[in-house]
């Protein structure tokens, strides 16, 4: 059974309801909501004959007939009262509210789910199905979803690069909607790198993950990707907490974490005055685990990430450009990095890749070592995908093909026997290549911003990219700068 047809059908119907005001996001939250009522229903039925927790008041075959405003009525009373739980439930539900207010889109909305049987559908299939209207809301750039949507092909190579084991544990600290479990969950469900038995998978399923995401409505689509995909139960533990990962250590350390925290330089918090105004203040966490304190999220996630990891554990982290050359803490945590960590790899990424536009961001390697009078990092290989590289999101997307030379060169069964930098026939532009810790300690500012190949831009109009590539970044750099301006709008007049 292919899943395009039935993405097509589910999303076309948005269509509809975008002219009564329903936007993507609220248009896919709707769908979790009715989705996760009707799997439960299945569920309850032969042969699982299970009890998940959804009251009898407020199940599927209680809502399914209803039309009109009592349906309406009914509807926003069930997602009200079963956001009052604090179970997985209670998860799914918290802060929900009905979007739909025409009752009779409401009802061809439940009617159209209702012809689907989601339990039984292969997991792939329907998987499949949310990731598509996953994609699809990041798309939106009036939304702003895409800021919790990394590229499935960037996390696809990151995940290949970290070889992710049978019986370890995987954390995401900003999990956003859960690329990276699901993609170590394929890699690791893969005949092809693993042939698991029974007991494996019932670790993989319930033991392996586990995150962290702040926002209630990223988090909700996040736990239902995940049960889509076969990771977790209905009714059981919620692997996601909604807690703020900077503000405490983690509780339990993790063999592999893989993330793409938040971008963005601060960390701030919004107030009340005595005045009765509201203000905002940059927010530090006093962890007396970290190298320095700082407002600079992104360096704090770092630090965070690195205290979350046993000391055989290792890590995949993008970060923005500011992480590699900024002063202050920023070097006290490079420093300590490279001191205490086995920094290896430094991935350099083009623009044009994250729905977030004109980013300008890395992913950084390092696996955590125990303590030691001598720095760990001996070497830093550097993979420059960003140079002469030109992508968009519409036209020219990032896809795992183009990786596949870095991960060639990565060399992820054994890193410790990488191809040499000299080598011009495994070394395709000259790509790649390796600093000594000394070369990158004596830097200003211990910088890993590290560069080499030429702009051929510059020198080479022949090398410049195709007009319409031109044209499309020009009209997605015009669009985020008109997000910004709405955002900073939109903060103007709070405090009015």
């Amino acid at each position: 059974m292919s899943s395009a047809p039935i993405v097509s059908k589910v999303w076309s119907f948005c269509s509809t309801l975008r002219d009564d005001g329903v936007g993507y996001g609220d248009y896919l939250e709707q769908l979790t909501y009715l989705i996760f009522l009707k799997m439960a229903d299945e569920y309850a039925r032969p042969p699982y004959n299970r009890d998940v927790g959804i009251p009898e008041q407020y199940s599927w075959p209680v809502l399914r007939p209803k039309r009109g405003a009592e349906l309406e009525g009914y509807y926003i009373e069930l997602l009200r009262e079963l956001g009052k739980r604090k179970d997985v439930l209670g998860q799914i539900f918290t802060k929900a509210q009905n979007k739909i207010q025409d009752p009779a889109k409401l009802y061809r909305l439940i009617d159209m789910i209702d012809e689907v049987q989601w339990i039984s559908m292969d997991s792939d299939v329907k998987g499949d199905i949310y990731e598509g209207l996953l994609e699809k809301n990041a798309e939106d750039t009036k939304s702003g979803a895409g800021q919790y949507f990394t590229p499935r092909a960037l996390i696809r190579a990151m995940v290949e690069c970290v070889r992710p084991e049978p019986g370890k544990t995987i954390a995401d600290p900003a999990c956003g909607t859960g690329g990276f479990f699901l993609a170590c969950y394929d890699f690791l469900t893969d005949s092809e790198n693993h042939e698991l038995d029974k007991a494996q998978k019932a670790v993989l399923k319930h033991k392996t993950f586990h995150g962290n995401e702040i926002v209630a409505g990223t988090r909700r689509l996040c736990l239902m990707n995940m049960f889509l995909h076969n990771i977790g139960e209905i009714d059981g533990d919620v692997m996601i907490s909604p807690n703020d990962a900077l503000v405490a250590p983690s509780p339990q350390s993790f063999d592999y974490v893989l993330a793409n925290p938040p971008f963005g330089k601060k960390s701030s918090m919004s107030f009340t005055n005595e005045e009765g105004e509201e203000e905002t203040d940059d927010l530090t966490y006093n962890r007396q685990d970290f190298w320095a304190t700082t407002s600079n999220k992104q360096l704090n996630f770092v630090q965070h990430i690195r205290s979350m990891l046993k000391t055989t554990g290792r890590a995949a982290v993008v970060v923005p450009d500011n992480v590699l050359f900024e002063g202050g803490a920023g070097e006290t945590v490079r420093q300590n990095l490279l001191k205490t960590t086995e920094l290896h790899t430094i991935l350099r990424l083009p623009t044009g890749i994250f729905y977030a536009h004109g980013v300008k961001a890395n992913v950084v390697f390092f696996d955590n070592r125990e303590a030691s009078k001598h720095p760990w990092t001996k070497d830093v290989w550097y993979y420059d995908y960003r140079t002469n590289i030109h992508h968009t999101l519409k036209k020219k997307p990032l896809r795992f093909e183009h990786l596949a030379e870095f991960i060639v060169c990565f060399n992820p069964k054994n890193r410790h026997k990488r191809i040499a930098t000299w080598d011009p026939d495994r070394n395709p532009e000259g790509r790649w290549r390796k600093y000594t810790y000394e070369e990158l300690a004596a830097r200003d500012k211990t910088s890993l911003d590290v560069f080499w190949l030429k702009d051929k831009s510059l020198t080479d109009l022949d090398s410049l990219p195709d007009p319409d590539d031109i044209a499309e970044e020009i009209i997605e750099n015009l669009e985020a700068g008109l997000n910004s301006f709405r955002a900073v709008l939109a903060g103007l007049s709070k405090c009015t």
